[in-house]
């Protein structure tokens, strides 16, 4: 009997590894965002376009103006990540998307990735299932207030209404931030970045938070610019990037390496400009970047010259942090410069 029943353990067992490695083995075993299993990657390139969740309203990031065009740092990843795909920047559905309304859409399938100055955090990587890939701006909430209010610092907002955000972790970092301090203050809550704006230049609050590179951009198409001033303090981290749904590593992989290969672009001072004549180069790093040897891309499903394609349409991340964010707005890259410039931006190695 005890033989018998050992031998029934050990073919239980068996059976078991036997599942258990053909699972971790086989891809399509894994829970894609495409439907039946298939990767959202699969689905994007049967498309024939790519469909990326926007702010729209927020000038540097993403904005559409009055003739639907769309500029801004999130704007043109979602053009990179087309560019790579199809080697075509157009190929590209904009949907704006609120802040309540932007983890239920791409939770349901509604878009492929949301790119709207999204801050990664605990709770959102863990509990709202998603992927959080590489940060593309380094960010951290500030205060906007009237240059005629003489405030200095947050402390000088003690008993002041604030405009903010709801559905964002602005919300929650001014009420942690003041309680710290031990300082009141009325929050006065807007769905809508718009109307939050208006109501802070009708006075309707003394002070208005967001993170600091929307304050700045903000600023500057307010009436009179020069009436209102950001503060120096900054009083949390946000981390800006793309996200993906949970459980598809095939696409979050494609989406993290089209962003990498704009960083690591930079670092090898490959640009839009010198782009056909790094194609000829015979430096090893240059070549597997661009693909022109090794199989880096197709080992992933993408085309080989993923990077090349991506550089040629919409630029490194220079170029890209230059043309939305440091020429329109004065704003100096500071902890967005690359690793070798002391900054944060950095990409593993292609290899």
């Amino acid at each position: 009997m005890r033989k018998r029943i050992s031998l029934l353990l050990a073919t239980v067992l068996t059976a078991a590894v036997a599942v258990a490695c053909a699972s971790a083995d086989d891809p399509a075993a894994e829970s894609g965002g495409g439907g039946g299993g298939a990767s959202t990657l699969d689905t994007v390139l049967s498309r024939g376009s790519l469909i990326c969740g926007v702010n729209g309203q927020l000038p540097g990031f993403s904005f559409v103006d009055s003739t639907g065009e769309y500029s801004g740092l999130d704007a043109d990843y979602c053009r990179a990540i087309a560019a790579a795909l199809f080697d075509d920047p157009t190929k590209v559905e904009f949907r704006n998307l609120s802040a309540q309304e932007r983890f239920t859409a791409l939770a349901a399938g509604e878009v492929d990735v949301l790119i709207r100055n999204t801050t990664w955090t605990t709770n959102r990587d863990t509990a709202l299932g998603l992927e959080f890939l590489p940060t593309t701006f380094y960010d951290g909430q500030g205060m906007l207030v009237p240059t005629a209010a003489g405030v200095t610092e947050v402390e000088g907002l003690s008993g002041k209404s604030i405009c903010v955000q709801s559905g964002t972790t602005t919300e929650q970092n001014l009420t942690d931030r003041f309680r710290k301090l031990n300082i009141p203050f009325t929050p006065v809550v807007f769905d809508d970045e718009d109307a939050l704006y208006a109501a802070f230049t009708q006075g309707r609050c003394q002070a208005a938070t967001s993170d600091r590179s929307q304050l700045t951009a903000r600023r500057q198409s307010l009436p009179n610019p020069d009436n209102y001033v950001v503060l120096d303090e900054v009083i949390s981290k946000e981390p800006l990037g793309p996200a993906v749904r949970n459980n598809d590593s095939k696409w979050a992989d494609a989406v993290k390496w089209i962003i990498y290969g704009t960083f690591q672009a930079e670092e090898l001072g490959i640009s839009q400009a010198n782009l056909e004549q790094s194609l000829s180069s015979t430096d090893p790093e240059v070549r597997r970047l661009l693909g022109q040897e090794g199989t880096l891309g197709t080992d992933m499903g993408l085309p080989n010259d993923f990077v090349a394609r991506s550089i040629k349409h919409v630029g490194n991340y220079g170029e890209i942090y230059e043309e939305n964010i440091g020429e329109p707005f004065d704003l100096e890259r500071g902890i967005n410069e690359l690793w070798t410039n002391g900054g944060l931006i950095y990409a593993p190695p292609f290899r």
